[in-house]
């Protein structure tokens, strides 16, 4: 845990251009929030469970809610088996509906939780966030939410769903980060931290996501196969000259030579951190790039072309209804089941390039993770650690009333600083690579400036 003395020292950073007219987010003064629910029990819950419990002195109780509570005992099991906790507490699992919002209230309240942490299906997020508004509880997702009858929706997405809940969080006073695992969420924190300590003005931003790992089944995706493909089946967004530009999926290829894992084919693909960033930013030109084997663009393609990637219903020659979607991801391998000999390493990071004093200057922001080593820890892989361990840092962050704003932001909107430093510490180091070479991102060592008191252009 980073010490508080730590947290003190960074002020909390909001960049002019993301601040609305009323003012940016502010710490509240508030005794520390305690008791964590945690909804969802897939990979990322998973892991997000076992980081609770390695710091449950500062969390305190922690609560598993599933639809199939089976799911959250298992993980129970896990943490036992592990030995996660980091002192003995409270670790209970519950069956729950996170769609009803009546049921979630009653459960936070019943828990005592001040913290929810929603690593659930995408489909959840405006129902446990009403939840959370109404009960006063923190609320955290990993994810934007979607509609199941929708896909690839009109930009900025956040637009459609969640900022429509902005001033309800406000007048509740009651903090919510969106998009908290890491793409989105880390990357958010990683362009704003080299915006602020690298550069004067920045002209674009490339997001770098490359597993280049093996989990050593025919085909499977690393989370949730029917948002994994929702992602890919339509209009791929990216954030060109300060406008949107609609693309199609695998139109754009890029090879990259990353850090660790080497040369990579990747594709521009649309992503939830390019909505909020292209808002709050002010940065011209902002793109995702993810890659993908061409054994994974032939299943894709092939699955497709077929309609089973359809999120639409069909009715079948029994004249049963189903969507073919949903078919596709009960007959691949769970994510979670992936992680045992999952071998390999993941690369993800942000590459930003500007000006610094007059002259160009290009950076790399990036972490690199061993799937191995993710197992060995806390029994999953590396794709669903790198999304969960960023959501218990920001859960620590609210509790010790660092990042506790008391409204709606996304991450690129706070003091990235106390994020990295607690990462830094939880298994998710943050390196930086740049004209000065490849080296570990020191916030002890940074101590930047406030953000408020330079005025960064971009553009």
């Amino acid at each position: 845990m980073v010490p508080s003395a730590l947290y003190a020292s960074f002020p909390l950073m909001t960049l002019s251009a993301a601040c609305p007219e009323d003012g940016c987010p502010t710490v509240r003064d508030n005794p520390m929030k305690r008791n964590v629910l945690i909804i969802g029990a897939g990979g990322v819950a998973h892991v997000v469970a076992h980081k609770c419990a390695q710091n449950n002195a500062q969390l305190g109780d922690i609560h598993i809610a599933s639809r199939t509570v089976s799911k959250c005992h298992a993980i129970i099991d896990s943490i036992r088996e592990k030995g996660s906790l980091q002192r003995p507490g409270v670790l209970q699992a519950h069956a729950l509906d996170a769609m009803d919002v009546e049921a979630t209230k009653f459960l936070i309240r019943a828990t005592r939780s001040k913290i929810v942490i929603n690593v659930g299906s995408p489909f959840l997020n405006m129902s446990v966030l009403a939840a959370c508004i109404e009960t006063g509880a923190a609320y955290l997702d990993t994810a934007i939410h979607e509609d199941p009858a929708k896909v690839c929706e009109t930009p900025p997405w956040y637009a459609n769903y969640e900022w429509k809940r902005r001033q309800a969080c406000k007048d509740a006073r009651v903090t919510a980060i969106l998009g908290v695992g890491f793409d989105p969420g880390v990357v958010n924190a990683y362009a704003r931290y080299a915006m602020d300590a690298h550069f004067d003005t920045v002209d674009s931003i490339d997001i770098i996501d490359i597993n280049a790992g093996s989990h050593g089944r025919y085909f499977a995706t690393n989370f949730d196969p029917e948002i994994n493909f929702r992602e890919f089946v339509s209009t791929v967004w990216s954030w060109e000259d300060s406008a949107w530009k609609a693309n199609a999926m695998f139109e754009h290829r890029k090879d990259w030579d990353m850090p660790v894992t080497g040369k990579s084919t990747t594709y521009l693909t649309g992503h939830d951190e390019i909505h909020s960033m292209s808002q709050n930013l002010g940065v011209p030109n902002i793109r995702f790039w993810m890659g993908f084997s061409e054994h994974y663009i032939n299943v894709f393609t092939v699955l497709k072309n077929l309609g089973l990637l359809s999120e639409q219903p069909v009715r079948t020659a029994r004249g049963q209804e189903v969507v073919p979607l949903e078919v596709v991801k009960a007959v691949l391998p769970d994510p979670a089941s992936l992680a045992p000999g999952y071998t390999g390493k993941t690369c993800i990071g942000d590459l930003i390039k500007g000006t610094k004093d007059g002259k160009p200057q290009e950076v790399l922001v990036y972490n690199t993770c061993d799937h191995e080593e993710c197992f060995d820890e806390v029994g999953s892989q590396a794709i669903s650690y790198t999304a969960g361990v960023p959501a218990v840092a920001a859960a620590m962050l609210i509790a010790d009333g660092t990042w506790d704003v008391g409204g709606m932001v996304n991450v690129e909107e706070l003091d990235p600083m106390p994020f990295i430093a607690l990462m830094n510490q939880m298994g998710l180091v943050t390196r930086i690579r740049d004209a000065q070479g490849d080296r570990i991102v020191d916030p002890e060592q940074e101590m930047i400036a406030p953000a408020l008191s330079k005025h960064v252009k971009y553009g």
